[in-house]
């Protein structure tokens, strides 16, 4: 329920923007902000939270999640101006954020021998969320009003405290683990000057708004990479970062973020302007993802300790590879919703195979630090998601034909994934339970 929530309100406001903008009198960049902010505030929470979750106990970090997350719902749906909706989706993320490393440590600790299969079936369930949100938002928007889309999360996250207070059981803590502030500080000034320097590069590469927060965020890594180095216990230790198979499981997070979670929410934009779709048949169109996702979602769990997780990641990076090529060709005698129906389909495939392998591949590299590897996946993830967005984004504005610059984008993520692939077998593979 946690998951699906936070995953469902990364993209349930992309449908309401309009409504948004007309109700509270804002700016459409404004407007854009609320779905910026989501994405930068779990960027920043994620890791924080793996590592608070070891330090003070999965469950406390869970719970207190839900708090924040629910409160902060309640506040976004009640808010009178964009400013303050802005400010309430950035604490709404931080909630939303410290749902998905603490969760994926109590499910990995209360399963114990099955819990490959578990964390596996469990992270799922994410894209799944992704891909209704805008549907779900959608039906808010039309039948109601676009502050149902955070009131609906209210009752949701009062069952989910009742129940995770109840039923989880606490976990291990370690708290003579000194936290690393300097670093985290640190880490988090520099995603934030760095994806908000990405969320502007549609002004140009030599614009302010790009090249300072670029030019400062190129220093804090500098400072943070030398931090982390000399830290007795650095935030983030550097064998998680490029450590033995550390390294190729960030890039292709990074890459995975990118395809799966960014240029995938501008397939509906894609399907509007190059085949001329109707709004609520560009919504639609991730439905087939979505499909994909579940069908084989399970089967590829089942099959995780016979096959490893380089052959699930090496057959779903190809067919995502093969269903964005596909997305850039124009379509043989047919229409453009059923090609991209097929392609979004095929992309889902990819998703559902590779996506419970690469998370167990990077979990069973350190089991005793799932939830700090959990929060730095998810983190790799969303950067990769604002930077493929700022750069179509980017590329589409400055074309004098935003739709074939968006396919050219397609094809220029499928080469750099299949370029990719070969850091698949530099991760040790792993068959059996872990």
């Amino acid at each position: 329920m946690a998951l699906f929530m936070s995953a469902m309100d990364q993209t349930i406001v992309a449908t309401a923007l309009g409504a948004i903008q007309d109700d509270l009198h804002a700016e459409l960049t404004w407007s854009g902000w609320t779905i910026t902010i989501y994405s930068l505030g779990q960027i920043i929470a994620m890791p924080l939270a793996g590592k608070l979750g070891d330090h003070f106990g999965r469950k406390r970090v869970f719970l207190t999640a839900v708090v924040v997350f629910t409160s902060a719902s309640l506040a976004c749906a009640l808010a009178g101006d964009i400013y303050v909706l802005v400010a309430l989706r950035a604490v709404q993320a931080i909630g939303g954020g410290g749902f998905i490393p603490s969760a994926t440590g109590i499910i990995a600790d209360h399963y114990g021998p099955g819990r490959d299969r578990a964390v596996g079936m469990f992270t799922s369930i994410f894209p799944v969320g992704g891909i209704l949100g805008p549907i779900l938002g959608g039906v808010f928007v039309t039948y109601t009003s676009w502050r149902m889309i955070f009131f609906v999360n209210v009752p949701i996250g009062i069952v989910l405290l009742a129940l995770g207070w109840r039923l989880i059981r606490e976990t291990t803590r370690r708290p003579t683990e000194r936290i690393d502030v300097r670093g985290l500080l640190l880490l988090a000034f520099l995603m934030l000057t760095a994806m908000y320097g990405m969320t502007n590069l549609g002004d140009g590469l030599a614009s302010p708004g790009f090249l300072a927060p670029i030019l400062a965020a190129v220093v804090l890594g500098w400072l943070f990479v030398r931090h982390t180095a000399r830290a007795d216990a650095p935030f983030i230790p550097m064998r998680l970062l490029r450590g033995r198979g550390f390294g190729a499981m960030n890039v292709l997070n990074l890459l995975f973020g990118g395809a799966a979670i960014g240029f995938g929410a501008l397939v509906p934009l894609y399907g509007e302007e190059r085949f001329h779709l109707d709004p609520l048949q560009a919504g639609t169109v991730l439905t087939a993802r979505g499909v994909g996702v579940i069908c084989v979602a399970a089967l590829a769990v089942l099959t995780l300790r016979r096959l490893g997780c380089r052959i699930p990641m090496v057959v779903g990076f190809a067919l995502i590879v093969v269903g964005f090529a596909l997305m850039a060709l124009p379509p043989p005698n047919t229409n453009g919703y059923l090609w991209l129906m097929m392609a979004g389909g095929i992309t889902g495939l990819g998703m559902g195979v590779s996506v419970p392998a690469s998370n167990n591949a990077g979990l069973q590299l350190a089991p005793d630090q799932i939830a700090s590897i959990a929060g730095l996946r998810g983190m790799f993830r969303q950067s990769g998601s604002i930077i493929a967005v700022s750069v179509m984004t980017a590329a589409a504005a400055s074309s004098t034909n935003p739709a074939m610059a968006q396919a050219h984008g397609f094809v220029g993520l499928s080469v750099l994934l299949l370029a990719a692939i070969p850091l698949i077998f530099t991760i040790p593979d792993h068959r059996g339970s872990w």
